[in-house]
């Protein structure tokens, strides 16, 4: 029986361990030039000293114009590797492996930056304005713009990279036929819907070498689990190491019912890749996971490989010793909004209950 203190090895990367910590936004702390700062680096790296297994440093954009909000960090410029750099040593230091997740936004992208870029001309935040469909040598221009955050990722010391094709940014506008009307090759059938990605991933492959990690946060369900299944076969064929699942845009899968699991329908996306992908690309699922006693029992009873924490450990920085080692640990209030989130302190109530001990 696997444990979840067991390691795995996904490409060439040894993980101490089966938790992941989840690509959540430090909103606020970055500048408008989108570097690392101080907060990033003491952030990550406390989580990683008290023994998560590989930190996935949170969305970061390849191009300026690409921020869902106005203090995002990027990877657009060789001005940025240098506080990536930091991060990536102190996870290290701390045992711990680390990749970062790569991100456009697309129509969701601040409209103040003016990049509110998709497959297809389709509603923005404010239904009233439509996105501005992307021509072919755009698509191929965005790519370029990953691959070259990618190769900077590489250099920073970083052991790899995600994608992030989930939760409505460009990589899933892509996947959904909500957001892709295309009638081209980037548009209609599965293939041509994952072709975006795809090639990334292959041009990825290409600048960084056959031993860096590629992950693609994928959507789980778009908008059922089958097709999203599909869709990430073709990353997988593309050189995809390792599929982390979530959400996508559209969720319309009758299987789902209500019975009684110890975990909840988010989550039970991963497990339904992991029965897919078994033996092939190793899989991590994510929400709800609250409790030590449920990433456990997913990492014991063979439902994933990996599981990824996000409110958990952001709760709780020894959130994975809990896990690990039975310590105690301060449970996520699961706020109405959590304190992490936009326009908040970043003052996370158990947090503070935890220090103040």
């Amino acid at each position: 029986m696997t444990r979840v203190g067991d390691k795995i090895t996904i490409n060439k990367t040894v993980i101490r361990n089966r938790l992941t910590m989840a690509p959540t936004v430090k909103f606020d702390f970055a500048g408008p030039d989108g570097k690392a700062t101080d907060k990033h680096i003491d952030h990550y790296r406390e989580r990683a000293e008290h023994g998560c297994g590989l930190i996935c440093v949170e969305a970061t954009a390849v191009t300026p114009g690409g921020r869902f909000g106005q203090m995002h960090m990027g990877l657009w410029d060789d001005d940025q590797i240098e506080g990536h750099k930091i991060i990536a040593s102190a996870c290290h230091e701390a045992g711990a492996a680390v990749i970062i997740q790569l991100n456009h936004a697309g129509l969701n992208s601040d409209p103040s930056l003016g990049e509110q870029v998709a497959p297809s001309a389709v509603p923005t935040r404010n239904e009233e304005v439509l996105s501005k469909e992307m021509t072919i040598d755009e698509i191929h221009k965005m790519q370029e713009s990953f691959t070259s955050a990618a190769i900077r990722a590489k250099k920073a010391g970083y052991d790899g990279v995600q994608l992030h094709g989930c939760h409505g940014y460009l990589i899933n506008q892509f996947m959904s036929k909500k957001t892709n009307l295309r009638t081209d090759e980037y548009g209609g059938s599965i293939e041509n819907r994952a072709r975006f990605g795809a090639e990334i991933i292959r041009m990825i492959r290409k600048e960084c070498g056959d031993d860096f990690l590629i992950s693609v946060r994928t959507a789980g369900v778009e908008p059922d689990v089958a097709t999203a299944i599909k869709l990430s076969e073709q990353f997988v064929k593309a050189g995809c190491d390792y599929l982390q699942v979530s959400t996508g845009i559209e969720w319309d899968d009758p299987s789902f019912t209500e019975e009684e699991k110890p975990y909840n329908h988010i989550c039970e996306l991963g497990v339904r890749f992991h029965d897919h992908f078994k033996g092939r690309v190793p899989v991590s699922c994510v929400n709800g996971i609250y409790e030590p006693e449920q990433a456990r029992y997913l990492i014991e009873n063979d439902l994933v490989d990996t599981v990824d924490l996000g409110k958990a450990i952001l709760a709780d920085p020894a959130f994975c010793e809990a896990v690990l080692e039975d310590a105690p640990y301060v449970k996520c209030y699961c706020c109405p909004r959590c304190q992490y989130g936009p326009g908040m302190p970043h003052k996370c109530p158990a947090e503070i209950k935890r220090t103040s001990k």
